[in-house]
């Protein structure tokens, strides 16, 4: 497949590629920039924030849902303005919010961790018609937040922990059950972070310090994977014409001089022509 540059503005810590359906857009984050990223027909665009911001949802064609390090906010795409919506651990200065979706039964689910990725300091929350519940704690990075196209499985994964997770949800959305390990990286190494499931169910995940992303079978196995000219991919969305382009956000955190001469595309974000095909994304109700 070809790696196409889709935007060659560089992140720190690229994060949270949102395909919005409704707009035909894409937008992503620069979570050490404190930005929210997107190209329009006028080109490329940002905002930028006086704290760190992460992930989304749509509520609307003009509206997101953003995750930042101490609240969920209402941010509006035609002023820029972000009204706080619901706390996100704001008496917690050590922590900030990472990686989250929207769910099939219109919650968002969003992961927080340490600002130093302090060993199981964050925690994984869903908000669903006004309440933000605490799903599971002791997570050090929270990542590939995703649903099965049944929407009644979740995947999650703690990347320092090399597990990705699956669950049960109920008719509303709840885990129900016991979580279950789907991918055990531990005697690889393998870092899962972001991740998205497509259409058929197969899990899509960039793998940090790996330069690839993977294609896993609805079973766990591995059934292809993409080769990026940078070694840190962080996460994937699906959209486009048929939502059969992979975009890719990177980072280039924590590079030395000597990294990023060998990967000077690093921080930027790609964009493959795939032959799979994507799910939409789900529009958070609030």
């Amino acid at each position: 497949m070809s790696v196409a540059v889709h935007d060659d503005r560089p992140c720190i810590l690229g994060e949270g590629p949102l395909w919005h359906p409704g707009r035909g857009q894409l937008f992503w984050f620069d979570i050490m920039g404190k930005r929210l990223m997107t190209r329009d027909t006028d080109g490329p665009r940002d905002w930028l924030f006086d704290r760190h911001v992460s992930a989304a949802g749509w509520v609307d064609d003009d509206t997101l849902l953003i995750a930042t390090e101490t609240d969920l906010c209402r941010f509006s795409l035609l002023t820029g303005q972000a009204a706080p919506f619901a706390a996100l651990e704001a008496d917690n200065s050590v922590t900030r919010s990472n990686d989250g979706r929207a769910d099939p039964m219109g919650g968002f689910w969003i992961g927080t961790m340490g600002k130093r990725a302090e060993a199981r300091a964050g925690s994984l929350y869903r908000y669903w018609r006004g309440e933000l519940r605490c799903l599971r704690d002791g997570i050090t990075i929270p990542n590939a937040t995703c649903f099965a196209p049944d929407g009644r499985t979740a995947y999650f994964a703690d990347t320092a922990a090399h597990v990705v997770w699956r669950i049960a949800l109920d008719a509303d959305g709840w885990p129900a059950g016991d979580w279950q390990v789907f991918l055990d990286h531990r005697d690889s190494g393998l870092n899962p972070d972001g991740a998205v499931v497509d259409a058929d169910g197969h899990l899509i995940v960039a793998e940090w310090g790996a330069s690839r992303v993977a294609r896993y079978a609805p079973n766990g196995n591995l059934v292809e994977e993409i080769s990026l000219p940078v070694p840190q991919p962080s996460c994937p969305a699906m959209g486009g014409q048929n939502l059969s382009t992979l975009y890719v956000t990177t980072a280039r955190q924590g590079l030395s001089d000597a990294a990023m001469a060998a990967a000077p595309l690093s921080g930027q974000t790609f964009a493959i022509a795939t032959g799979w095909r994507g799910q939409a994304e789900h529009r958070v109700i609030l």
